[in-house]
């Protein structure tokens, strides 16, 4: 049994560096201090983890530009609200957010749904850029891409180093890290489970942003890592056939719903328009499941 902090809640392992790979420079933090040598926290994680300076764009943040439409915040609290009803019902921690083809908007609402969890008092949220073919999850944080999750998988950095911590509150972020030509590999040695069940106890929810399950295999072996899977589909874009070609790749995962994306705001629809993005919500259906 692990043991639990003054709350009551659990504590994760210890976090370690994983071995060297060959010559290269090994990227580690600093040495935690004797109070965590058994067990890591919060606060012993944010104090040792990379700090480096984000510069948040606004123009991608919902929760940091008073000038756009309040919608699109209001949206991201209600689906951060259905998220915690779901979790009411079953373990719902970890969280895979893909979409069928490129550009459908999954890093954005990524990026937002985890401000509005850490926008509530005392959660804690870590993103984790998983798209290691395309990583774009920096960009609305404005936060370095490297060392990443790739030199993690690749033994090159420790978990403390890729981890970063970057403004006030409860977020972190790990970037997709340097360019590899085997991300599926990676994906599938096995040190992101590693990662994930270390890191996984000392936050509320750990949110991945993943490539398109349609043009490569990259969220298949992501799906299998994780207790729920969100998939974003724009609106007027994405034909049915393709986010049902998607849901049917994702069989037998938990997939908990759809984020509409991109909807216009029209009479008697219920979905709402903001600076050029909508959101819905929709509870994957048995029927649609099983086609």
């Amino acid at each position: 049994m692990l043991p639990t902090d003054a709350a009551g809640a659990p504590l994760s392992p210890p976090i370690s560096g994983p071995p060297a790979n060959g010559a290269e420079t090994i990227v580690r933090s600093s040495p935690m201090p004797p109070l965590s040598a058994s067990y890591l926290r919060f606060d012993d994680l944010r104090m040792h983890c990379a700090h480096p300076h984000w510069q948040l764009d606004p123009n991608v943040n919902v929760f940091f530009n008073s000038s756009l439409s309040e919608h699109g915040a209001e949206q991201f609290r209600t689906l951060r609200s259905r998220l915690y009803q779901l979790r009411g019902t079953q373990t719902l921690r970890t969280l895979l957010v893909t979409s069928s083809v490129p550009g459908e908007g999954k890093t954005f609402v990524t990026s937002n749904l985890a401000q509005a969890i850490v926008r509530q008092p005392e959660r804690r949220v870590l993103m984790i850029d998983a798209d290691l073919r395309c990583s774009r999850l920096h960009v609305p944080l404005g936060a370095p891409t490297n060392p990443g999750l790739t030199d993690y998988l690749r033994g090159v950095a420790d978990e403390m180093a890729v981890i970063q911590h970057g403004q006030e509150g409860n977020l972190c972020f790990i970037p997709g890290g340097n360019e590899v030509t085997n991300p599926s590999e990676l994906l599938s040695n096995g040190r992101l489970k590693t990662l994930l069940d270390r890191v996984t106890p000392v936050f509320d929810w750990v949110i991945l942003d993943s490539p398109p399950c349609l043009p490569v295999a990259d969220a298949s072996v992501l799906a299998d890592l994780v207790d729920g899977i969100l998939m974003i589909v724009r609106a007027a874009s994405t034909p049915a056939e393709t986010a049902q070609r998607a849901c049917q790749e994702l069989r037998g995962r938990n997939l908990i719903g759809v984020v509409l994306n991109a909807v216009e705001e029209a009479v008697g629809y219920g979905s709402y328009y903001y600076a050029g993005y909508g959101y819905g919500y929709g509870r994957q259906s048995e029927k649609s499941s099983q086609k």
